[in-house]
């Protein structure tokens, strides 16, 4: 069997397994601090993945932007008003997991107005990129740390 032959074997083998999931899309931002550190919200007790850190951000509502989402959820969440001229989209997540699959557009966001402040009662933390692998993140958004960290 040749290279293409197989290739075209795992291709089919992976559309045929592939369930119907729904997508489920969301916004995150990487909030650059002026000393270079990204700030990463732990997700509250009582939501799914409950625990782990991440970058903040969230849904993307029908007739919404991601880049409107983000400004949106970061004024609910955190209580900072940004535009969104204000954020770079840098790359994306797409995972499946076990009852959706996620497409997350990440953003770096270096300018905002107001004190980062916890409205939802997460914790969060402001970490240098180097050591963003030391906070156990969802799987989706743990493909976006080594591209942070080489960015920043």
């Amino acid at each position: 069997m040749s290279s293409s032959q197989e290739d075209m074997g795992c291709w089919a083998a992976e559309t045929r397994s592939v369930a119907a999931k729904p997508i489920v899309l969301v916004a995150a931002a990487a909030l650059v601090d002026t000393d270079g550190r990204v700030l990463l919200a732990q997700r509250p007790e009582g939501k799914s993945m409950a625990g782990l850190w991440e970058f903040p951000g969230g849904k993307i509502d029908p007739g919404e932007t991601p880049e409107q989402a983000l400004v949106r959820e970061l004024k609910e969440e955190l209580g900072i008003d940004t535009r969104s001229s204000c954020l770079a989209p840098i790359a994306f997540a797409s995972h499946g997991y076990d009852d959706f699959h996620l497409l997350m557009p990440l953003f770096v966001c270096r300018m905002w107005q107001g004190q980062v402040t916890p409205l939802e009662g997460q914790k969060f933390a402001w970490v240098r990129p180097l050591r963003l692998r030391d906070y156990e993140m969802p799987p989706a958004d743990e493909p976006l740390v080594a591209l942070l960290r080489d960015l920043l």
